[in-house]
């Protein structure tokens, strides 16, 4: 393999909802290898990043719902594009919260699709920075009583720092 060209920038969502007391995050495989992965894409001209990010998860995987305006943060990968080249790929995660999944989609039969509770969600992806994003989104946005008395915790810790 060629070493990596310049830096590029795609927008994604991760996919989530609440069952119960669980934050579950849906992974799809990619086309190439078939990892997990999140919905992901390059800048779409004339939309907003999360506008971007949120047509990724429609064509990627039928994904309808609620975009947040505000990145959750960001992970890099290497893409590998045709021939043997690389690109150093930073992503941009926008949390999207899943309303809806629509019966037909453009990436239908060349992807799939499933729900994992966050945990489980992050141990499945490949990339470490993309494991800690999901990992601190599902425990932010856990309803138990843990993970409440834990965002107290850290927020105690931070005002005295």
């Amino acid at each position: 393999m060629s070493p990596a060209k310049l830096v590029g920038i795609q927008f994604a969502a991760l996919p989530y909802r609440i069952e119960g007391r669980q934050v579950q995050v849906r992974l799809i495989t990619s086309r190439g290898t078939g990892r997990w992965v999140i919905p992901k894409g390059w800048p779409i001209g004339g939309l907003r990043p999360m506008e971007a990010a949120a047509v990724e998860a429609a064509e990627e995987g039928g994904l309808e719902g609620e975009m947040e305006e505000t990145p959750l943060g960001s992970y890099h990968y290497a893409k590998r594009l045709k021939g043997a080249q690389t690109t150093q790929v930073q992503v941009i995660v926008f949390p999207f919260r899943v309303t809806g999944h629509a019966e037909t989609f453009k990436e239908q039969g060349e992807r799939h699709g499933a729900w994992f509770a966050y945990q489980k969600a992050a141990a499945l992806v490949a990339e470490p920075a993309l494991r800690r994003l999901i990992r601190e989104f599902g425990v932010a946005h856990s309803p138990t009583l843990i993970a409440q008395s834990l965002r107290r915790y850290r927020a105690w810790r931070l005002a005295r720092a």
